[in-house]
């Protein structure tokens, strides 16, 4: 796993070996969707790479609902650490 990748979602791991979890799973989503950004920043036209933006954006707001629905304080930690709009 890349370094910076591991750097971003430690802090939301439950236990080491933690990938499953829905809060590391919306933070490793953060980290794709912001990395898609700046690569879309740089090639606008790059259709496939809106398109798996829009995926993973939809991906992360269904793992948000679901955290919200089933541990609401969990997912008020989560978003605050992530600055996601809730």
């Amino acid at each position: 796993m890349n370094e910076a990748l591991l750097a971003f979602i430690q802090p939301f791991m439950r236990h080491e070996n933690d990938n499953g979890s829905p809060e590391v799973q919306i933070a490793l989503l953060t980290f794709e969707v912001s990395q898609l950004q700046e690569h879309l920043a740089a090639h606008a036209k790059d259709v496939d790479a809106k398109r798996s933006l829009l995926k993973k954006v939809a991906r992360r707001r269904k793992f948000l609902k679901y955290l919200k629905l089933n541990d609401l304080t969990t997912y008020n930690t989560v978003s605050k650490k992530l600055k996601l709009k809730v």
